[in-house]
């Protein structure tokens, strides 16, 4: 059986595989669904030295049986002749039967969906009719007060970390989510400020600038927006080399320059959150709180008054503590998928709850994933009212 002679072959293949081979193996077996995407990002995020990224390959082959082992030994005959010639393995592996042909791997990048109702995903976002504004408006005690079109200037910041100091830590097809959130913003009535490949440092400034824009003074909600690798608490930069050489920005950081004390241009109005990243697997990693004592600060007159420091948000993470984020190579992330999709075709009547509630149902069937809401603060519904 070709996964126990891979076994057996295990230490030579370890000690005699090259750097660029494995590379190249991993994106042959990722290529051919053999590794998911998730097993990909955890070879390339915790295995920095040849050696590891080989052993934690070989082993992820050699579980999944026969067939993926028969297929990574023919892949790695093409990529390194003479290591194969070295392994032997010609001998000690019986000929696949020509007879009957493998099955093509059946390219199902994205998992089905259970729909809530009959109605088709769109694929351009659908305006909400003056009618429902103005049935939604006359609940006006129970819902953010949305501002005219005329006279408003909303904000959107968007960061894409696509390539790292580190070159398998590339994302590819993230360059995918970052036009289909671009065009999904600008088309919900968004100036989106993009930026891609940003340090921790430059994420953070980034975050506080936008944080201080005076267009939000004439805003009524914003998005802000992060796709990266990450952990459990934080944002990977694309400096970031593992635990020897770090460089994340903490999630906290985002609510801290957006609060209420820290950004008065968004006061009492809706922030929406959306990070894509993984959230890693590290022992002990917790969410923290932000611990700096603020002085308070003197009374000017008597209408000063007393507020919430951290109120009026939503996020929405594309999955849950200690687990992985799944990205197709070419079309991106499933997260970033869904929400467009979900957005375009149910923001023109759905406030922003129902609609991150849509986004999770997509997810039913899909196990390995599942979105959470985090830091949630609304005290009213948000409804987007698009086109209007």
């Amino acid at each position: 059986m070709a996964d126990k002679e891979l076994r057996k072959v295990r230490g030579v293949f370890v000690e005699g595989v090259t750097k660029a081979v494995i590379q190249q193996l991993v994106d042959d077996l990722q290529g051919c669904e053999i590794l998911n995407d998730g097993e990909v990002e955890s070879v390339h995020e915790e295995c920095r030295m040849t050696t590891e990224k080989a052993r934690c390959v070989i082993d992820m082959v050699v579980k999944k049986g026969r067939v993926p082992s028969e297929k990574f030994i023919g892949l790695l005959k093409e990529r390194d002749a003479n290591l194969y010639a070295k392994l032997d393995l010609d001998s000690k592996v019986p000929p696949k039967p020509m007879s009957v042909p493998p099955p093509p791997p059946v390219p199902v990048p994205i998992p089905e969906v259970r729909r809530d109702d009959d109605r088709p995903p769109s694929s351009v976002l659908l305006s909400s009719s003056v009618d429902f504004k103005r049935e939604i408006m006359e609940k006006a005690k129970s819902i953010y007060p949305p501002m005219e079109k005329a006279g408003r200037k909303r904000l959107a910041l968007l960061i894409n970390n696509i390539e790292f100091d580190r070159a398998d830590m590339l994302r590819r097809g993230a360059d995918m989510d970052g036009e289909c959130m671009e065009a999904l913003l600008k088309n919900l009535d968004y100036n989106v400020v993009h930026l891609k490949n940003k340090s921790a440092e430059d994420m953070d400034m980034a975050v506080k600038a936008f944080a201080q824009r005076e267009e939000h003074r004439l805003s009524d909600s914003t998005f802000v927006v992060f796709m990266s690798h990450g952990k459990r608490d934080g944002i990977f930069g694309i400096h970031h080399e593992g635990k020897d050489k770090p460089d994340v920005f903490n999630i906290d950081n985002i609510y801290n320059h957006l609060n209420t004390k820290s950004c008065t241009g968004l006061r009492n109005k809706p922030k929406i959150i959306l990070i894509q990243a993984c959230r890693g697997a590290e022992e002990g990693s917790t969410w923290v709180c932000d611990n700096v004592h603020e002085e308070p600060e003197a009374l000017e007159d008597d209408s000063i008054k007393e507020d919430h420091k951290e109120k009026d948000f939503i996020s929405l993470l594309s999955c849950t503590p200690d687990t992985k984020s799944y990205r197709h190579v070419k079309e991106g992330t499933v997260f970033i998928k869904y929400i467009v999709e979900i957005f375009n075709t149910y923001a023109c009547e759905d406030h922003i709850e129902e609609l991150f509630m849509k986004v999770m149902n997509r997810f039913e069937n899909f196990p390995k994933q599942m979105p959470s809401k985090d830091r949630t603060s609304l005290t009213k519904h948000f409804y987007l009212f698009p086109g209007l």
